[in-house]
């Protein structure tokens, strides 16, 4: 049987800008939630055409690392197409079935982090704390989730295992995606921060079990809240 003939034109402009964009983006040069430079920002910067622009922005749309919000912009959705894919799957996925996998993710690494952490990572943690404490106190919703986000992932990576951080770099985006989005009230905003604060104390007095209880008490007080306002907002909707 004849092999097929590998084709010998060079990729277009296009495909080129694509892995170029990809490239980027693996990199963190645009992390995962922000937002992408404008149009016209991009074409100065890359001197390229626009239908070359939108063309390779369209495919990476395809390919679930960008999100084009209508009078919004572009945002960065994933950092690679596995991502992306666990990003979809866990919006699929039942809210048990992705809170009992950050279960095992988070409750692992915190017990880990106890042991292994630095005291250099210790010290991000209690920043990380600091900066959640002030975005709460300024009502910043936004910047409060992004601290949240790095803060877990911070907790992971004191754990030491280089694996387990690769796997949550992929699927942390996928779970705190499918659970967040919903405003915390006061009460349970402190809750939150209060057990934050207790999981930071295990880890530095390297109480494993101390910590992973509290990994597994925050990753449950986040599952009630979201059931709970889901719930708030499905009355609220049958009233109207």
């Amino acid at each position: 049987m004849e092999r097929i003939s590998t084709p010998r034109r060079a990729a277009s402009l296009s495909a080129q800008l694509v892995d170029s964009l990809r490239s980027h983006i693996e990199a963190g040069g645009w992390p995962v939630g922000t937002r992408i430079p404008s149009e016209q920002a991009l074409i100065e910067e890359l001197g390229v055409g626009r239908s070359t622009l939108r063309e390779a922005l369209g495919a990476l749309v395809h390919l679930g690392l960008l999100e084009a919000r209508k009078g919004d912009g572009t945002y960065v959705r994933a950092s690679s197409e596995l991502q992306s894919v666990m990003v979809r799957r866990a919006s699929s996925a039942h809210r048990d079935s992705v809170l009992e996998l950050r279960t095992v993710l988070e409750e692992y690494a915190s017990g880990a982090a106890a042991l292994r952490r630095s005291e250099d990572q210790l010290h991000q943690l209690r920043e990380l704390l600091a900066d959640a404490d002030a975005a709460h106190a300024g009502e910043d919703m936004s910047a409060a989730g992004s601290v949240d986000a790095l803060f877990h992932r911070a907790v992971v990576r004191a754990s030491g295992n280089d694996l387990l951080v690769e796997v949550y770099d992929y699927l942390g985006t996928a779970l705190t995606s499918a659970l967040g989005g919903l405003p915390w009230d006061a009460t349970a905003a402190e809750e939150h921060a209060r057990l934050h604060r207790r999981l930071v104390d295990a880890i530095e007095a390297r109480d494993e079990s101390g910590a992973r209880e509290a990994a597994a008490a925050i990753v449950r007080l986040t599952g009630d809240h979201e059931a709970e306002a889901e719930a708030e907002a499905a009355r609220a909707a049958e009233g109207q």
